[in-house]
């Protein structure tokens, strides 16, 4: 068990700007891969499941999320796979924890993302930073209201990616909430 806080990390949305036309142009790099909760979703005869998806990752991702003062776990439906395909191209290593999910893109009753809850207990009181695109003002309040400890809940553009401005924004809540910092 480590001080630092954690931080729960998507692929899609802050590692892979999966809406953006122009990835290709701010260093982004393209990559063919076979995810199995992508698959799932594919007749595996088609034109699209042999061409697999289009995965776009910045190779300086890797060193900038592992200088930042957290713990790294991966909170994607790419489950371990985030490990083993999108670890070596970004340069973290193949060892991450990985939240493990009881049922992917489950409904919730309270029009909650489907990972806030399980993200919450998962935590265990833990503070922690979830970057996700799927995060609503909804998901931000519950959280408030039912975790107990600091949490930041950064909603990252599927269009953009993981910016400057939003490591800034992770290092000074990070610091925040550290006990040197208060």
């Amino acid at each position: 068990m480590t001080d630092r806080p954690l931080l729960l990390l998507d692929v899609d949305g802050p590692l892979n700007p999966f809406r953006s036309p122009l990835a290709g142009l701010r260093g982004y790099r393209s990559h063919r891969m076979w995810p199995d909760v992508w698959l799932s979703y594919r007749d595996p005869e088609s034109r699209k499941a042999r061409r697999g998806a289009r995965v776009r990752l910045h190779p300086s991702h890797g060193a900038r999320l592992l200088a930042l003062p957290f713990e790294l776990t991966w909170a994607t439906a790419w489950t371990h796979q985030a490990n083993t395909m999108i670890s070596p191209h970004i340069g973290l290593p193949g060892d991450l924890t990985v939240v493990e999910w009881p049922e992917l893109f489950a409904d919730d009753p309270d029009g909650l993302s489907w990972k806030t809850r399980h993200l919450r207990d998962w935590a265990a009181g833990r503070p922690f930073a979830w970057v996700d695109d799927m995060i609503t003002p909804r998901d931000r309040a519950w959280v408030a209201e039912h975790h107990p400890a600091p949490a930041l809940l950064l909603r990252i553009h599927p269009r953009h990616g993981l910016r400057d401005r939003d490591f800034t924004t992770l290092t000074r809540w990070a610091e925040d909430i550290s006990p040197a910092g208060r």
